[in-house]
């Protein structure tokens, strides 16, 4: 496969899924628009109703330095905006398209839609969408599905502003676990940081104390509740405990 005729290809492809795409949503009838790297979503709203996807980052074009630098390569880019992006790179591990694969280099903007399209061609996106942040920076985003508004907020009440890292995932931990002394750590599964999750399921973490008595109670019950007084922290906050917690010393 040669990497020109194939990102043409490409092109040719997204034109006819940007028009379908933009003709079910009508996105220009909408005033404002807002993207969050840590629910994933991207909305659309006037008034009520809000319009919902799913997404993940491409990449970003600074018109600057008229570089571009893919999601997978950016450290500031979010771990659940990049995922899928990182497909990308395989892809073009797969096939020896070294575009695909080098973190950040010179381009024009055209090419940056290239991508953009062969993005949407392997992932199955069912469209595009470009917002240009504070600094002037281009973002490339690529629509893989359509949320109804009541998952959505249920996707975003799972979120909490932190004061340290910004939005992330809600988690639960004991009164005891803290940023200082080691008190242990048990979890009601094992977990991993930006891991996903069912909609059923929460981080939840309590300490060696809590998990004595739990046992001595024979599960949650009341006196167990009440003793562990669980709390709400943020994603991020949750992993620094745990690893106080089960790290080397």
């Amino acid at each position: 496969m040669e990497y020109h005729s194939f990102a043409k290809d490409c092109i040719d492809e997204l034109k006819v899924l940007q028009e379908k795409f933009n003709k079910d949503y009508d996105l220009d009838s909408y005033a404002n628009w807002f993207y969050d790297q840590a629910t994933g979503l991207l909305t659309f709203s006037s008034n009520e109703p809000e319009l919902n996807f799913k997404y993940f980052e491409v990449g970003s074009f600074s018109h600057k330095s008229d570089t571009w630098m893919w999601s997978w390569h950016n450290e500031n880019t979010s771990e659940n905006a990049k995922v899928a992006a990182k497909q990308i790179k395989d892809f073009g591990e797969r096939c020896g398209f070294t575009k695909l694969t080098n973190g950040c280099f010179e381009i024009d903007e055209f090419e940056a839609w290239e991508f953009v399209a062969i993005a949407a061609k392997v992932i199955n996106g069912i469209g595009a969408y470009r917002p240009v942040n504070d600094n002037g920076l281009k973002i490339f985003l690529v629509i893989t599905e359509h949320v109804d508004n009541e998952t959505a907020k249920n996707i975003k009440n799972k979120y909490i502003e932190c004061s340290d890292h910004e939005y992330r995932r809600v988690a639960f931990v004991c009164q005891h676990l803290n940023f200082a002394t080691r008190v242990g750590f048990e979890e009601s599964f094992e977990t991993l940081e930006g891991m996903e999750l069912s909609e059923e399921d929460d981080f939840q973490a309590w300490c060696d104390q809590c998990e004595s008595i739990r046992v001595l109670e024979d599960g949650w019950n009341h006196n167990t509740m009440k003793f562990a007084k669980l709390r709400v922290v943020c994603e991020a906050c949750y992993f620094k405990m745990k690893e106080l917690n089960l790290g080397s010393v």
